[in-house]
């Protein structure tokens, strides 16, 4: 479990500073029409950040190997007060209270999991049931951030991300344990999951801040990753009524973050003559 748990806060960090290099590279680029995509391919800073946290997914899937989904996915919102002190030249108040209150959220989250998390193994109809899940939510924040503009836009974008990624958690811990049986489900479904979350990441990169498209995503997805360990794997089959209370109501502390960092973000812009519209 100690080793799982390095191995998540390292990944963590590296996603981080990867996230804040990628950010970069989409704003040197520009608009993502086609032509912005190839030259997406070609900016350096673009594909350093992009190297990096796939040197984190590894360290991500070692972790998933060792531990619980439900006590090691949630440790990946450490990475939001790192990007968000990379990518804020001045603190505020409530950009402070913000980020605290989108990882505190998660980290009571973790906290609660892990007295009752056990190891569980994926079965073939579990995973189906939770990919089947998981693409309807998905297309649901694809809609709304489509109906968004500007800095509106970009948490929904981050959301549908961190869906996409939460069950790439799942998928990757059943990969971990169940080599070389493998069902086709669980070969194909963390890649088609990766690229889905991969392409709204690069979308929310171009229509809002990085420490937003962030937040969107780290906070949803290991809460969608122990969500589905919770009630789909069984991973705390000893939870009583007030734990379940307690993993409820943090995980509305985080999403409660969240809001207010856009908000945040929202009023930032408006100050400088730049809201977004349809927000």
């Amino acid at each position: 479990m100690g080793i799982a748990i390095l191995c998540a806060l390292t990944g963590a960090v590296l996603s981080a500073v990867g996230a804040a290099l990628q950010h970069s590279g989409v704003r040197d680029v520009g608009d993502l029409t086609v032509r912005g995509f190839t030259r997406l391919a070609r900016n350096r800073r673009w594909l350093l950040g992009f190297s990096v946290p796939a040197v984190a997914a590894v360290l991500q899937v070692l972790a998933l190997a060792l531990a619980p989904v439900t006590v090691v996915a949630p440790l990946a919102v450490l990475s939001l007060p790192i990007i968000a002190a990379i990518g804020v030249r001045r603190v505020t108040p409530d950009s402070a209270v913000a980020v605290l209150a989108a990882t505190g959220g998660v980290a009571a989250f973790v906290a609660v999991a892990a007295r009752s998390a056990v190891t569980t193994d994926v079965a073939p109809a579990v995973a189906l049931r939770a990919g089947q899940v998981v693409a309807v939510v998905v297309c649901a924040f694809v809609v709304v951030g489509a109906s968004r503009s500007g800095t509106a836009r970009a948490p929904a974008l981050a959301a549908g991300a961190g869906v996409a990624y939460g069950l790439v958690a799942v998928l990757v811990r059943d990969v971990a344990t169940s080599l070389p049986r493998l069902s086709w489900v669980s070969f194909i479904g963390p890649a088609v999951a990766f690229l889905v979350g991969a392409s709204l990441i690069r979308l929310g990169y171009a229509s809002g801040p990085a420490d937003l498209v962030v937040a969107g995503q780290t906070v949803v997805n290991p809460i969608v990753a122990a969500g589905i360990g919770v009630v789909l794997l069984d991973e705390t089959p000893t939870a009583d009524r007030g734990a379940v209370v307690a993993l409820t109501g943090s995980a509305a502390v985080s999403l409660t973050g969240i809001a207010a960092l856009a908000r945040f973000h929202h009023r930032r812009l408006a100050a400088r003559g730049r809201a977004p519209t349809g927000g």
